[in-house]
């Protein structure tokens, strides 16, 4: 339908394993960079999208 996996939440750990479908690697390696920005100790929410980071 032309739709997408998340709304203005982001993905939870339910759509985790599909985010692969919606989000090419080099921007879900974009998006670590930035996360990582913010939180360079990893204390907000760790483990829900990155996981082992």
């Amino acid at each position: 339908m032309g739709g997408t996996i998340s709304g203005e939440h982001g993905i939870g750990l339910t759509k985790s394993d599909y985010i692969s479908m919606e989000v090419k690697p080099e921007e879900l390696d974009l998006m670590k960079k930035i996360k990582n920005i913010f939180d360079p100790r990893n204390i907000l929410n760790p483990g829900k999208i990155f996981p082992g980071r």
